[in-house]
């Protein structure tokens, strides 16, 4: 647990760039909030120039001056920034735009850091490992830079450095994070409902992974193996021998960047890169449920034969089954303008999984789609209606999964891609058979089979250790540590029942036996079979159906006696 009374004691190395930062807002007009927040008590800095007119308070917005603040004070704020950007719950919108601007080029660090970093994460000196090792970066970010190398078996490599101390800088400005998210909390009326250290805690999460560069070759090769037999979509191959936490050795991969194509040296069919790239960004979503979290143009290479290469892996999203199941909901609400469907949906994905003024919301998202109604689907923006969802769910106090919120900025960059190249592209003559797929897919008979299997799998642990419990009750009664009055007034009604319930437990007992077995027989695949679905399997369903609709008429016939 963060303690504020003893945090200066135990950061006095930290002073430095608390003063750092405390300047930097000051520089860009931040003076109000240095001391609403008390900065200047705890660092014992004084209100001197607190008060100072600010040229940048002036020339700028509030937004523009916040993503400054950000790129100044470098990359741990940098990637905050970038993560909020994705949370149109917490950031207003015109700050989200000016977020989704904080760039990472940054001037690169001195070749023999990188060597010196190499040589001591793979335990041999850079002429051994390497055929040749440009010194040059041929990229460099805030957090690493890469260069490029040739192996002694002759494959080119992309070498991925870690920039020099940058776990710890990172570690040192989420101390000073949390430090100033109390300080909000404490305050700022009002703020803390939106919980500054909960989220400074995810970030904290998060950006620890993205300085593990084992977590990013995961990564890959879990992308891998969702395209590998997708000649449209290349995935650069990963060499974990040459690989640690610090340095990532991977393919290198000659192509030209998406936000590029123009200057490309070899054809390129804008219009089939469009198709591609989006059924490429669909499939992550609704078939594999891992998905690229931001495919922005200069995250994407065009290869020859138009195939498409995705890079920086370190930020990927997740989804449930339950997750795609009701993204699939919502799409095809959108397209038939169904609001309830749409509303139903939105309320499974909430936390509370309940919404207290549902009709309320339907008649919202039913305004919302009736502005689209008399479109042509081609000229529908789903992007547009993505992003209008998002501020109803937000405006009405929906709680959702930070995730969603990564996968519908997905889909919006994916779509915003595809216009840029084709003028004309329609994503939901794309979207709506995947979509479509994912709903047809909960009825496909294999599934609701093995749905049944382990739904009655779970009936069946019931029953078994059901004795068990009522033995453990019966001695807590013996030992006299349950004590039961029974009054002996109308027993033969209270008997007859215990024979009805009796009764109908052991027919249910019965059909979840027919319903396991006939599921162990569909999924054994034996013969006879009829439609490719074995036949005895087939027949338990149904007899499973007829015992079943007959114990639910017997259940209601008994209920009305």
């Amino acid at each position: 647990m963060f303690n504020k009374k003893n945090f200066l004691h135990r950061n006095y190395l930290y002073i430095n760039r608390y003063r750092e930062i405390i300047s930097i807002l000051i520089k860009y007009g931040f003076n109000e909030f240095v001391y609403a927040n008390k900065l200047t008590k705890y660092l014992n800095l004084g209100t001197k120039g607190l008060k100072k007119k600010n040229k940048n308070k002036i020339q700028y917005t509030s937004s523009e001056r916040i993503r400054m603040v950000f790129e100044e004070l470098g990359p741990t704020f940098i990637k905050f920034g970038q993560i909020i950007s994705n949370r149109p719950d917490l950031v207003p919108d015109e700050l989200l735009i000016e977020l989704e601007k904080l760039q990472e080029a940054v001037p690169p660090f001195p070749a023999e850091y990188s060597i010196k970093t190499i040589e001591s994460e793979l335990k041999n000196p850079i002429n051994i490992l390497f055929r040749e090792f440009n010194p040059v970066p041929i990229a460099s970010a805030s957090i690493a830079q890469v260069h490029k190398a040739i192996l002694h078996s002759g494959e080119v490599v992309a070498v991925k450095v870690q920039r020099p101390n940058i776990s710890q800088i990172i570690e040192t400005d989420i101390e000073i994070m949390f430090f100033i998210a109390t300080l909000i909390e404490k305050h700022i009326h009002g703020l803390d409902i939106l919980n500054p250290t909960g989220i400074i805690k995810e970030f904290e999460r998060t950006i620890k992974k993205e300085v593990d560069f084992r977590v990013e070759a995961s990564h890959i090769e879990h992308f891998f193996e969702n395209f590998k037999n997708d000649s449209n979509i290349y995935v650069p191959k990963i060499y974990r021998n040459f690989s640690t936490k610090k340095v990532l050795t991977m393919e290198f991969i000659d192509g030209v960047k998406l936000s590029n194509i123009n200057s490309s040296n070899f054809s390129i069919n804008p219009k089939l890169i469009a198709e591609r790239g989006v059924d490429a960004i669909l499939k992550q979503i609704f078939n594999h449920g891992f998905f690229h979290a931001d495919p922005h143009p200069g995250n994407i290479l065009i290869l020859k034969n138009n195939t498409i290469c995705f890079l920086d892996f370190g930020m990927m999203g997740a989804l449930s089954k339950n997750h795609k199941e009701q993204l699939g909901n919502i799409i095809l609400g959108i397209v038939y303008k169904d609001s309830k469907r749409i509303t139903d949906s939105v309320e499974k994905i909430s936390e509370s999984r309940k919404i207290d003024n549902k009709e309320q919301v339907e008649v919202q998202i039913f305004e919302l789609l009736e502005e689209f109604a008399f479109l042509p689907l081609k000229n529908i923006n789903m992007g547009d209606i993505l992003n209008r969802l998002i501020v109803l769910i937000i405006s009405n106090k929906i709680k959702i999964s930070p995730n969603f919120y990564l996968l519908i900025k997905a889909l919006i960059t994916a779509e915003g891609v595809g216009r840029k190249l084709n003028p004309d592209f329609n994503i939901i003559k794309h979207i709506e058979p995947f979509a479509r797929n994912i709903i047809l897919d909960r009825l496909n008979p294999f599934n609701l089979a093995e749905e049944a299997y382990f739904s009655a799998n779970n009936y069946a642990i019931l029953f078994r250790d059901l004795p068990k419990d009522l033995k453990d009750i019966l001695e807590q009664i013996k030992n006299g540590k349950i004590k039961v009055e029974f009054e002996h007034r109308g027993v033969e009604p209270i008997i007859r029942k215990y024979f009805q319930i009796t009764n109908h437990t052991i027919l249910a007992i019965i059909l979840s036996a027919i319903i396991i077995g006939s599921s162990v027989i569909i999924h054994s695949g034996i013969s006879p079979k009829l439609y490719d679905i074995p036949l005895v399997g087939i027949i338990g369903f149904l007899g499973a159906g007829i015992l079943g609709v007959w114990l639910i008429i017997a259940i209601l016939r008994d209920g009305k006696k």
